[in-house]
C-alpha cells in the first residue's frame, strides 16, 4: 500500500472512486489540485499519512471483494435487512456525492458537454425517486413481508386480503424499472461512462461512481425482484400470475 505515496491523487481516485470519500474527509483537494502525489498532499496539509493508507486500503477491499452468498437461502427477513445494510446504505451515502459531482461537472462543462446537463437532470430525477422508494420499502413493505413471515412461522393465518403484499411489491418493481431505464440513459448518454479527452478529475469520478452505482443498482434490484419478492408472495400464498417477474 505504501507505493501509493508515490502516485498522484488524481491517480488514485481514478482507479478506485471509493477512494474519494477517503480525500474529502482530510480536505484533500484530489481535482484542482489532483497532480500532487499523496505524499505532497499529506505534508502540505501536516496530515500524518498512515491512517489515511488504512483507510484507502478498506476502501480498495470495498472496491474488490467478491465474496459469494447464497442469497436464495435466506430468510425473508435476514434478506430485506441485507438488502437495507448493504444497498439501502450505498444508495443513501453514494447519491448525494454524485449529485455533487455531477453538479461541478454541469457547471463547468456543461457548455461543451451539454450531455452532462441532461445527465445532472436524470440522477436528480433518480434521487428523488429512490428516496422516497426505499423509505417505502423500509417502512412499509419490508415490515410487512418480515410480519408475513413472523405469522407463517407461528402458523397463524393473516386476516387480510393479498393485496396486502402485492400492491406495494408492484408499485416497487414499477420503479425499479423507471430506475433501471433512467441509469441505461445516462449510461448511452456518457458512451458507457467514457470520459472525454478534456475530463477532469471530477468528471472521470462522476462517471467511475455512476457506473458503480448502476452495477450495485443491478444487483439490488436482482435481490428485491427475483428472491425477496416471489418468495414473499409465494409464503403469502399469492398466485404465482399476480407477481410482475
Amino acid at each position: 500500500m505504501n507505493e501509493l505515496m508515490t502516485k498522484s491523487l488524481a491517480q488514485i481516485v481514478n482507479s478506485n472512486h471509493r477512494a474519494a470519500n477517503v480525500f474529502e474527509k482530510y480536505h484533500l483537494d484530489f481535482c484542482c489540485k489532483g497532480k500532487r502525489t499523496l505524499e505532497q498532499a499529506c505534508q502540505e496539509s501536516d496530515l500524518e499519512a498512515t491512517a489515511i493508507l488504512s483507510e484507502l486500503q478498506v476502501a480498495e477491499q470495498m472496491n474488490s471483494l467478491k465474496t459469494p452468498v447464497h442469497y436464495e437461502n435466506f430468510s425473508l427477513s435476514q434478506l430485506a435487512d441485507y438488502i437495507t445494510t448493504t444497498h439501502h446504505d450505498y444508495v443513501k451515502k453514494e447519491m448525494p456525492a454524485i449529485a455533487g459531482y455531477l453538479q461541478k461537472v454541469a457547471a463547468k462543462h456543461g457548455d461543451r458537454h451539454p450531455e452532462m446537463l441532461k445527465v445532472f437532470g436524470i440522477f436528480m430525477s433518480v434521487k428523488e425517486e429512490m428516496d422516497r422508494h426505499m423509505q417505502a420499502e423500509e417502512l412499509v413493505l419490508f415490515p410487512r413481508i418480515k410480519e408475513t413471515e413472523a405469522q407463517q412461522s407461528a402458523g397463524s393465518q393473516m386476516a387480510i386480503n393479498n393485496t396486502y403484499l402485492l400492491d406495494p411489491i408492484s408499485i416497487m418493481e414499477q420503479e425499479h424499472d423507471h430506475a433501471g431505464t433512467a441509469l441505461a440513459e445516462i449510461r448511452q448518454l456518457t458512451g458507457n461512462y467514457n470520459p472525454p479527452a478534456d475530463a477532469c478529475t471530477t468528471y472521470r469520478l462522476s462517471l467511475a461512481a455512476l457506473e458503480a452505482f448502476e452495477l450495485d443498482l443491478h444487483q439490488h434490484v436482482h435481490l428485491e425482484n427475483n428472491i425477496l419478492f416471489p418468495k414473499a408472495l409465494k409464503l403469502f400464498g399469492a398466485p404465482d400470475q399476480c407477481s410482475l417477474n
